[in-house]
């Protein structure tokens, strides 16, 4: 769902009229104020970034604030707080229709600020921010996203070449990895030996074997459809059994997903891209070869008493 605002820069001027008032603000009030000048429900203030680790809108009106302070606009004056300039009251008095990196170029420092840095890098790699919509923090979690899904989708075609043997032993590493099963010896003989009318396997749900957990495990092309899950969930029933796992490597229909929801039994579906996801969170068939950090000025600790 895409927000109702169009992006930060659509932020600028109305985040330097609230500040007009020349007292010190807040990032937390700017943000309340600018959500209810913008008429934000309750859901769009709530969309996170990919990362899940702030608010969409919050972020916008943080890289706003950034952009016009880089300018001389607003200077923060403790961490997370903030006043209006003399310099950023002049450019309200003009009555600007916009504000935005365009407005923003006309000074040296805010040029300074957004010359990319090219010195080891292929100029090619260079953007010009003007010519975006997005915050920084979007930019770099967009790219991460994309190379993310390129990685699943590669991963899911690689275990689409294997044998089902393998795949059965993939399935095993991932669900020990993510808790399941209690001991990798235990969680590999429970795999594949029962047979039972649609059921691959059984895997403990925790180390101490509390509770069982049904498994079928479809090295999949095809859609995996109603029928098939119907039969899994009689299976489940047939042993008594409360829970099941049914994971493919290819997608689950409509029915399918629709069905699950309506019996007593709880099967979760794992579809090939849903696999794929869960193999790369938690490292299995993967592996890191570089991470980014991304900080920011601690205010509070260049603040002298």
């Amino acid at each position: 769902k895409i927000m109702a605002i169009t992006d930060f820069q659509t932020i600028m001027l109305p985040l330097m009229q609230f500040a007009s008032d020349q007292q010190e603000h807040s990032l937390r009030e700017t943000i309340d104020a600018l959500a209810e000048h913008f008429d934000l429900t309750a859901e769009e203030r709530r969309q996170l970034l990919p990362s899940g680790r702030q608010a969409t809108f919050d972020n916008r009106v943080s890289w706003a604030r950034t952009h016009l302070a880089k300018a001389g606009l607003l200077v923060s004056t403790r961490r997370d707080y903030y006043r209006i300039t003399a310099r950023g009251l002049d450019v309200l008095a003009q009555k600007p229709e916009r504000i935005n990196v365009a407005f923003l170029k006309q000074y040296a420092e805010f040029r300074e600020f957004i010359k990319p840095s090219i010195k080891n890098h292929d100029e090619k790699a260079a953007f010009d921010v003007s010519e975006t919509t997005e915050t920084p923090e979007e930019i770099i979690e967009s790219a991460y996203l994309r190379v993310r899904q390129e990685l699943a989708n590669e991963l899911l075609e690689l275990i689409k070449s294997c044998s089902p043997t393998f795949f059965e032993r993939l399935v095993v590493d991932l669900l020990v990895t993510m808790g399941y099963g209690g001991t990798r010896k235990d969680a590999g003989e429970a795999i594949g030996g029962s047979g039972d009318g649609g059921i691959d396997g059984i895997i403990k749900e925790d180390r101490l074997g509390l509770d069982i957990v049904y498994l079928q495990a479809k090295r999949w092309d095809g859609t995996v459809s109603r029928p098939e899950i119907q039969k899994f969930a009689g299976a489940l029933q047939g042993q008594r059994a409360r829970k099941g796992i049914f994971i493919t490597t290819s997608f689950f229909s409509k029915g399918a997903v629709e069905y699950v929801t309506h019996i007593d039994s709880k099967i979760i579906l794992i579809d090939g891209n849903a696999l794929a996801q869960l193999l790369i969170d938690y490292n299995v068939g993967v592996f890191s070869f570089a991470s980014y950090e991304m900080k920011r000025i601690d205010l509070d600790y260049f603040t002298e008493d």
